[in-house]
């Protein structure tokens, strides 16, 4: 019995190939990721809900501690939540943002 050859062109092409094939998914790929749409802003607001899944505290869309438990919010809903004795997050202060503080403390806002 004869060694079995492969047929004429097979292994001369096979590099060719592979290349070709890189090169298609490589170009699939970027255009596929021309195609994907930007991120959604951050809500303004969001409500983080404690573990009774009562409100806990009012964060800003900026919030690096929003954690999981946290749904967009209105700046209605905001302020009803912070006018009803929800705590807002002391670093980025979204009571001061909504004009909350002034309001509760029984002072006026000059201008």
């Amino acid at each position: 019995m004869g060694a079995l050859a492969p047929p004429s062109g097979t292994v001369e092409s096979l590099p060719e190939l592979h290349a070709s094939v890189i090169v298609e998914c490589t170009a699939g790929g970027i255009a596929a990721q021309g195609e994907r749409r930007p991120a959604p802003p951050p809500p303004e607001l969001l409500i983080e809900h404690g573990t009774g899944r009562l409100p806990a505290r009012v964060h800003t869309g900026q919030c690096w501690d929003t954690r999981t438990r946290c749904k967009p919010a209105t700046t209605d809903h905001a302020r009803r939540a912070l006018t009803g004795g929800v705590c807002a997050r002391p670093h980025r202060r979204p009571d001061t943002a909504l004009g909350v503080l002034e309001r509760t403390s029984g002072t006026k806002a000059e201008g």
